[in-house]
Parts: C-alpha cells; sequence; structure tokens
C-alpha cells in the first residue's frame, strides 16, 4: 500500500509523466528521467492504448537504470502486466459498458498480476469526450462521457467508489483537443472521498495549475512532455503551487 498511500494522503498536488514504451529511446529516455528527477515529479506512468512492439520490459528497465522514481503500470490490455515496476493501475472502465473492459480482461489478468508483486491500485477509468477521436476510444469500442455533461460524470464516480475503487481517473485520452474541464473536474471533487486522477490534453502549465486547483490530486502528461521534454520542470513548478 506504498504507494497508494502517498497519493491518497499528501496534502500537496502530484505529477505524474506517461511514457509509451513505442517511444522509449534510451537517448530520449536518459534526459526525461534526469529533468524528471530535477522536476520533482512524482511517479513515472508506463503504458499505452496499443502496443505494436513488445518495448514494456525493456522500457521499464531502461527508466528504472536512469532515476529511482516510481514506476506504475498503466495498462492498455491485460497483456501489459511486468513484474519490473513498482504498482498497477487495475482499470475498469466505468465510463463505457463494454464488459471486457469492466471485468472480462481482469480475469484474465488476475492470476498474472498477482504472481507479479506488484502493487494493486483498483481504479475507476473514465473516458472524457476531447473533441477528438483518441486511441483509447476506438481501442475500448465505447462513448465517452460528454465533456459538458459534469451530473453524469459525477454520478459515475460516485457508482466507482461505492463499488469499493481506490481512485477515480478521468482521462480526455492521448491526443486529445480539448482536456477535462474545470467544471467537471470540480464537480467529481466535491462527490467522492477518494483521490482523483486528471490526465489528457494537458499540454501547458496553465492547464495543469487549472486542473489542479479545480480539484485533480494528480496529473497525469504525456503527449506534450514527447513533444517538449523542457516543460516537465514548468509543468511540475505549476502543480505544485496549485
Amino acid at each position: 500500500m506504498e504507494i497508494y498511500k502517498r497519493i491518497s494522503e499528501r496534502k500537496e498536488k502530484q505529477f505524474a509523466i506517461l511514457i509509451d514504451p513505442e517511444h522509449c529511446r534510451h537517448n530520449v529516455m536518459k534526459k526525461l528521467m534526469a529533468l524528471a528527477s530535477e522536476a520533482a515529479v512524482d511517479y513515472i506512468f508506463v503504458g499505452g492504448s496499443l502496443l505494436v512492439n513488445d518495448h514494456l520490459d525493456q522500457c521499464i528497465k531502461l527508466i528504472r537504470s536512469e532515476t529511482d522514481l516510481s514506476v506504475i503500470l498503466f495498462p492498455g490490455s491485460e497483456m501489459q502486466v511486468n513484474g519490473n515496476a513498482d504498482a498497477i493501475l487495475v482499470l475498469s472502465l466505468i465510463s463505457g459498458r463494454n464488459p471486457e473492459l469492466l471485468i472480462g480482461k481482469h480475469v484474465l489478468a488476475a492470476p498474472y498480476i498477482k504472481a507479479s508483486g506488484l502493487e494493486i491500485l483498483p481504479t475507476g477509468y473514465m473516458l472524457i469526450e476531447s473533441g477528438n477521436s483518441t486511441t483509447a476510444l476506438y481501442m475500448s469500442n465505447t462513448t465517452p462521457i460528454p465533456r459538458e455533461k459534469d451530473g453524469i460524470a459525477v454520478c459515475t464516480a460516485m457508482a466507482g467508489e461505492m463499488l469499493g475503487l481506490k481512485l477515480i481517473y478521468m482521462d480526455a485520452g492521448s491526443g486529445a483537443s480539448h482536456a477535462v474541464s474545470a467544471s467537471m473536474i470540480r464537480s467529481v471533487k466535491e462527490n467522492i472521498s477518494i483521490p482523483l486522477v486528471v490526465g489528457g490534453g494537458i499540454r501547458t502549465p496553465e492547464a495543469a495549475f487549472e486542473s489542479c486547483s479545480a480539484g485533480a490530486d494528480l496529473i497525469v502528461v504525456g503527449t506534450a512532455i514527447e513533444n517538449d521534454v523542457q516543460l516537465i520542470k514548468e509543468i511540475s513548478l505549476a502543480v505544485k503551487s496549485a
């Protein structure tokens, strides 16, 4: 429970960077992890909706060689389990009605996750409409929660907590045109008592600050940092100041 305890009990806002194993290159990772450590990033999330090549193990080992930061798996499928990480988000896609992503894939992955020794983070995963067709939407074959329907998001998050999930993760998806709105973040946070994770479409320090100020406990940024690694320090400062 070490990582969950950190996420749930720390008073200050937290920041994770998301690494897609498909884009994991040694020269890039070396610089990225150095910047992450210097900027006091809290966690490294690793995963992707689609892995064309099996680079997950290699990517985690590369990250391990360059930083002591905690590595959390953000799996896009039941195959993305690796005991070299510290923890895994066991994602139940509560925003959709695809039974395979509510429980089906979890049944297949359960013995591997248990054998891995990873810390398990049961997570209610909510895809939010972002103005763009993201990989997560296509791969999950689900309809996202409309970005202006705060009430649906609130009820979905409340149900996830009542089912015993330990985190709520609202995600606009990789390549999102719009981040999850401050209004939706605020409404959800006011109605749950478990940590709220927000990601997708956060491209600037200002957007990260707005999400944290609205109620996000942990911000996840991936694509923007892939495009400009120097954003790590600026976004981290914005998150910590919220």
